[in-house]
């Protein structure tokens, strides 16, 4: 019958949604990179986990992955996804503030570390484009695993945070560099760079040409008229044509997948749409992300490990302790006193994702033999798994965020580097006035608006307005809730204003939320939500028109003023009476 499916077709399918469904919860949980519980469901669904066991028990064959090339096919795009989400995090703002520590401690990080590793591995016979990749692959640490232990921990913002971010941001920058150089050299590396061989490269320049020049030429235009048709699906859809488009057209002119998505991050990394788009990716780059640690712990051969595991934990061992030793030394070097120096190192001492994805590149274009890759992805991924423990014991070592000051930031102000002190939703005629304001007393601000009209007239101002909905707790947090002191609510729709507030206040509890509302109605279920202060327009109006009219027959201004702030007071204390708010705090309490 031609409609009738076969269900283990499916079944490598559902065993990656079950592995995700409990994985994830349980590890974050535990407070532990889900990455790792992927690598671990990998290993356990492969070949050399419950795999090997099929032959004893027949039974384990529902249990294990049947077609790890398909999964490995489609795995990719986790990849690709990755390297879209790292160009659009970027921002030439950010790495402006922290050039010194991106550029100085990163860049001799990685040149040093992999240099050395590199020089390790031709001792042991290895060509020198082979111990170049390898040395590369081992000199990057694990972004996807480092910060949110960093954000777990609330050491992000210390001393010791911030010189792991810059590092992490240099190696980010390092990885389209890397895998420009492998792909260009794969099928090369014999041959001298003659004119004849250079001209094979012209195709993959030419793309990236192309790619950057139709980037900026139409990229901007269909984001703004996707998003005037404000529906999410059709915003979602944009989206994942751009990764998807910008790696296809990658990939048509020799290059990989991963670095025109890459690319692509980068050209809207600068425009309004980059924290909705970073928010409408997110579900779908962690998907498919955890599908290729997944694949990659499928085709680990642990049984290297059984049968050189001296060989394996000797590499790891090193690994850790060179990475761990140059990242000390320079750290020292760039002023960071010796606790924060420890911590620093130990964070970056393992391997990370992007051995996976720089190996795999070079054995797919010959310039790493798979049997030279596999022990080394084995190595990095045991150093992986350390990470968590590395991590505590660094925090142990590195005492209180902040308890010391041996780095100098004063080139670079925290409340810039970390987010802007106050947040605007809403930039209508009521917003613009509240960000004149905050900007005249030299207040760092963004604003947030969903009309893609407000939104251009203030980017040419030169002002940071992103287009997204505010409403949803991903794209606040991407806007900088965390470390902002205040939000402003300046949104002429009720319902929008308290859809703000409440997830701000759910996100934040002690955040300063001030909100415009349209009657003293909507101003007290704005302060039932969790509004600090929630200013009623009718009220304001009347009050202002009282102020005027008082000045004009002839009250002394003194006494006018007074008396306004005086019956200001009293308006907000009726507002806030405690008997009327608390069922709808109650309300709200159990909302949560």
């Amino acid at each position: 019958m031609a409609g009738e499916v076969s269900p283990g077709e499916y079944k490598d399918v559902l065993l990656f949604l079950a592995t995700a469904g409990i994985v994830a919860p349980l590890f974050r949980r535990w407070r532990i990179s889900p990455i790792l519980g992927f690598l671990g469901a990998g290993v356990l669904l492969g070949p050399s986990g419950l795999g090997s066991l099929t032959g004893r028990f027949p039974w384990l064959s529902y249990f294990t992955v049947d077609n790890p090339a398909e999964i490995a096919q489609l795995a990719e795009f986790g990849v690709v996804f990755l390297l879209f989400m790292i160009g659009l995090e970027l921002s030439w703002e950010r790495l402006r503030l922290l050039r010194r520590l991106v550029f100085g401690l990163g860049g001799l990080q990685v040149l040093i570390c992999g240099s050395a590793i590199a020089a390790g591995a031709m001792l042991l016979g290895q060509p020198i484009h082979s111990a170049a990749a390898i040395g590369a692959a081992l000199a990057l640490s694990s972004t996807a695993i480092v910060m949110p232990i960093l954000t777990e921990r609330k050491r992000q913002h210390s001393q010791a945070g911030r010189a792991v971010f810059a590092v992490l941001l240099l190696q980010d920058l390092a990885v389209a560099p890397i895998l420009i150089t492998i792909t260009l050299i794969g099928g090369h590396s014999g041959e001298t760079l003659s004119p004849k061989v250079l001209l094979t490269f012209a195709p993959a320049v030419l793309g990236m040409l192309a790619l950057v020049f139709f980037g900026r030429l139409l990229l901007r235009p269909m984001m703004r008229s996707v998003a005037k048709a404000k529906s999410h699906e059709m915003f979602m859809a944009a989206s994942l044509l751009v990764v998807l488009g910008a790696g296809l057209l990658s990939a048509l002119t020799g290059l990989s997948m991963a670095l025109g998505a890459f690319i692509a991050g980068l050209l809207l990394a600068e425009t309004e749409y980059r924290h909705e788009v970073e928010v409408t990716i997110e579900p779908f780059k962690g998907l498919l992300l955890g599908l290729f640690f997944v694949s990659v712990g499928i085709g680990l051969d642990l049984r290297l490990l059984a049968a050189e595991p001296l060989v394996i934990l000797g590499m790891t061992a090193g690994v850790l302790v060179l990475n761990a030793s140059v990242v000390f030394g320079l750290a020292r070097l760039f002023r960071l006193t010796s606790r924060q120096a420890i911590e620093t190192a130990l964070l970056l001492a393992a391997g990370g994702e992007f051995a996976f994805v720089i190996l795999t590149s070079a054995v797919d274009q010959g310039v790493v033999a798979t049997a030279i890759s596999q022990p080394i992805l084995v190595a990095s991924t045991l150093s992986m798994f350390l990470l968590p423990f590395l991590a505590q014991l660094g925090a142990r070592l590195g005492g209180r965020p902040g308890a010391s000051a041996g780095l100098n930031l004063a080139a670079d102000p925290p409340d810039r580097i970390d987010g802007p002190a106050v947040i605007v939703v809403g930039y209508g005629r009521v917003g613009r006035l509240v960000g004149d304001m905050l900007s005249r007393h030299e207040v760092a601000w963004v604003a947030a608006e969903r009309d893609p009209a407000l939104v251009e007239p203030g980017r040419r101002a030169g002002h940071a307005i992103f287009f997204g909905d505010a409403s949803r707790h991903e794209f606040l947090e991407r806007c900088g809730l965390e470390s902002a002191r205040a939000l402003v609510v300046t949104m002429d729709s009720p319902e929008g204003a308290e859809a703000v507030v409440a997830a701000a206040r759910e996100l934040h509890p002690d955040l300063k939320i001030v909100a415009r509302a349209r009657d003293a109605r909507h101003a007290k279920r704005l302060y039932e939500l969790g509004a600090t202060d929630a200013v009623p327009e009718t009220i304001e109006a009347s009050l202002q028109l009282s102020e005027a009219t008082l000045v004009d027959i002839g009250i002394p201004m003194g006494l006018v003023i007074a008396s306004i702030h005086e019956r200001r007071d009293e308006i907000r204390k009726e507002l806030n009476r405690p008997d009327s708010l608390g069922a709808g705090r109650r309300r709200l309490r159990d909302a949560r």
